[in-house]
């Protein structure tokens, strides 16, 4: 795909199945560039194979759908005027959506009541006098933020501590109840104030923390949250599972239900079984420190409900060979298990996870799964797959029958590079697993080695558009996982704790030499190397160190571990974790301390709004880099966080993938096959 075909790539949410189990609907978002936003709306999928799919709805943006639990309603998060997300539902059978919530910070997450009646929401309220919520007091005339915690702000969310997102509920119309009609003319100058038609909400938590994912108990009686409630939250990254009344005549104060302040252990994502046996949530180990992250599963646990409240929980799945941080929920399955999404070599499986501490593979393949649904004993799934960025399916027995073709578009009008999976041997004979996509035509063809961030990540052989863009623009691109990775167990992710730019740059060089020397059709003498956020670490690190690139490309990258400390959001433990604290062991993996030896000619691209890897880091490399000569380009996107590659403004993705192809032809131009460093 070309850069200006940005606009073919849609995406889906996670499906939601109705009781009957006969359809499905999801929501399909893509960027526009006509609006500078992405655009989308609900569809209807009839798991019928003789029926089509059909748009349901209208807005410019809308997303997150879930079907009530007696099939008769759909709620979903519509977009307003102001750009907000409020809480929308219409009739499942057909019929206009009516407005729940006007929240002025939007709303970010639901969950529907047993009966139907009620919806809990999560939603942020602005402390008096910032965002807004004093008429002509803008950002410039706030008043001064006073700061004495860790944590203030975050990436992609800016600061934090003066918007808490807070726990309410909101009545839902019956279908069929009769509609608001605005008063006007007398009846108006009768009524003060005039009344908007939308439900009140109501606060249900005492909190000065975020209360997300909320679920109710099966007899409607609680909702269920996850939370930091304890003492010390700001220096650990313990969480616990709390319940609050869910009808109250004023907010209440939480009750713990799940954790320990002084454990190990980080709890989210409550799920109750099917049966209302079994309390499900999704654990990951956070050692003493309550900081010990590194490389850590996220495991799947559970304890009967007659056991709670309790600060442990029983662990199902192995914590040392299988990960499941991609499952930001659980999806109850049968009477009592759950299924979730597992990381696994690059991909996204499907595993159903019983109380009893059984794991079935449910799907697995060249895809990545990332939302699912079950009722009875259905199960529909979103994903990625190598040729489509968002598809859904209805699994069939092991198999997945797949009920929408939302590539259509792009398959029409782009060539997909279909990725070769491939193991190469680092020098101390550790196998190095990747993909290789080829452009079209005959080679040899230039390479670009593309490292992905995390690095406690992953790539993987589903559609991902950086791949594509470069191998339509001509190169062969390669995509590995190096150690330091996710998805191969703990010890594979472990390796690089203080030891960055060890092991980790053997891993990529071995399989950029391995596939050169098995592909003849990539030109060895003409490679180029980039990535973002770790990956513009180990870039930054191996052009330091090997000089055989004719280009470089460090993107939003964490270049210098001693000054993360302090400036990124994740700074005051992150840099610790993997680079340690003592400066000589820091400056031994720091890419800003081995600026000397760097030679390529390397572009710094970074957001201006970038909390995760501030954008000092890369201000100071380009700079480093002008002083010693190499030649450097700065490029900066305003408005911009951290995530700008992969949520970032149309305008602003399409600019970026031009210039990067724009500095790579300048010195690794396509269909040249001089030297490494030309230029044309």
């Amino acid at each position: 795909m070309k850069p200006e075909q940005l606009e073919l790539l849609t995406t889906v949410s996670a499906p939601s199945l109705s009781p009957d189990s006969t359809r499905a609907v999801l929501s399909a978002s893509r960027p526009s560039f006509a609006s500078d936003t992405y655009v989308g709306q609900l569809w209807e999928l009839p798991l019928d194979p003789s029926a089509k799919p059909r748009r349901i709805t209208r807005g410019e943006s809308d997303r997150d759908p879930r079907y009530s639990p007696d099939g008769l309603s759909i709620a979903f998060l519509r977009t307003d005027a102001k750009g907000k997300a409020q809480l929308a539902v219409f009739e499942a059978a057909g019929g206009e959506p009516q407005m729940l919530t006007d929240r002025p910070m939007g709303v970010s997450g639901f969950t529907w009541s047993p009966d139907s009646r009620f919806i809990a929401f999560t939603s942020r309220t602005a402390e008096p006098g910032r965002y807004g919520s004093i008429d002509g007091v803008g950002g410039a005339d706030e008043a001064p933020r006073r700061i004495n915690t860790y944590n203030y702000r975050a990436d992609g969310l800016g600061y934090s501590q003066d918007k808490i997102q807070g726990l309410f509920s909101v009545e839902v119309p019956a279908p069929g109840a009769e509609p608001f009609i605005k008063p006007r003319g007398r009846a108006a100058h009768e009524v003060h104030p005039l009344p908007t038609g939308l439900p009140v909400p109501i606060e249900l938590a005492v909190a000065d923390q975020d209360l997300g994912e909320p679920v109710y108990s099966p007899d409607g009686a609680w909702v269920y949250f996850t939370s930091t409630l304890h003492e010390g939250h700001d220096s650990d990254l313990r969480s616990m599972i709390y319940k609050v009344p869910s009808v109250v005549p004023a907010p209440a104060i939480p009750d713990l239900v799940l954790g320990d302040p002084a454990g190990e252990w980080a709890f989210r994502s409550a799920c109750w079984s099917n049966d209302g046996s079994t309390l499900f949530a999704l654990a990951q180990h956070v050692g003493e420190s309550g900081t010990d992250f590194l490389a850590k599963h996220t495991v799947v646990v559970s304890l009967p409900a007659a056991d709670l409240p309790a600060a442990h929980a029983r662990i199902l799945t192995d914590e040392q060979l299988v990960d499941y941080t991609e499952s930001e929920s659980l999806v109850p399955h049968g009477n009592d298990s759950v299924v979730a999404m597992a990381r696994v070599r690059g991909t996204g499986e499907l595993h159903g996870i019983g109380a009893d501490g059984s794991v079935k593979v449910l799907s697995s393949g060249p895809r990545f799964i990332h939302g699912v649904a079950a009722s009875g004993s259905t199960v529909v799934v979103s994903f990625a797959s190598q040729d489509s960025p968002g598809e859904c399916s209805v699994l069939d027995g092991d198999m997945l029958r797949q009920l929408t073709g939302f590539a259509a578009p792009l398959k029409e009008q782009s060539v997909t590079s279909l990725p070769q999976e491939a193991v190469f041997t680092a020098p101390d004979g550790y196998p190095v697993h990747g993909w290789i996509h080829r452009p079209a035509g005959p080679g040899p063809h230039p390479v670009l080695l593309n490292i992905h961030g995390g690095p406690f990540s992953q790539y993987g052989p589903a559609y991902f558009d950086e791949a594509q863009v470069y191998a339509a623009a001509g190169y062969v691109v390669l995509q590995c996982n190096p150690r330091g990775s996710s998805s191969y167990g703990r010890e594979h992710g472990l390796a690089i704790r203080r030891a960055m730019g060890t092991v980790d740059m053997d891993d990529v060089m071995a399989f950029l030499e391995g596939a050169c020397a098995a592909n003849p059709e990539l030109d060895a003498e003409r490679v180029g190397i980039l990535g973002g956020s770790y990956g513009g670490y180990l870039t930054a690190w191996t052009i330091a160190h090997e000089h055989r690139f004719a280009a470089a490309m460090v993107e939003r990258g964490f270049l210098d571990p001693a000054s993360f400390v302090g400036t990124s959001d994740i700074g005051w433990f992150f840099a610790d974790a993997y680079t340690g604290s003592d400066p000589r062991l820091v400056a031994s993996q720091s890419p800003m301390a081995a600026l000397d030896q760097v030679r390529t000619p390397t572009l710094v691209m970074h957001s201006e709004g970038d909390y995760r890897c501030p954008l000092e880091q890369a201000q100071r490399y380009y700079v480093g880099l002008k002083q010693r000569g190499v030649p450097t380009e700065f490029v900066l996107f305003p408005g911009e966080s951290h995530g700008l590659s992969r949520g970032g403004s149309p305008w602003h993705r399409r600019q970026r993938f031009e210039i990067i192809l724009e500095w790579f032809n300048r010195y690794l131009p396509v269909g040249d096959t001089g030297s490494g460093n030309s230029t044309n």
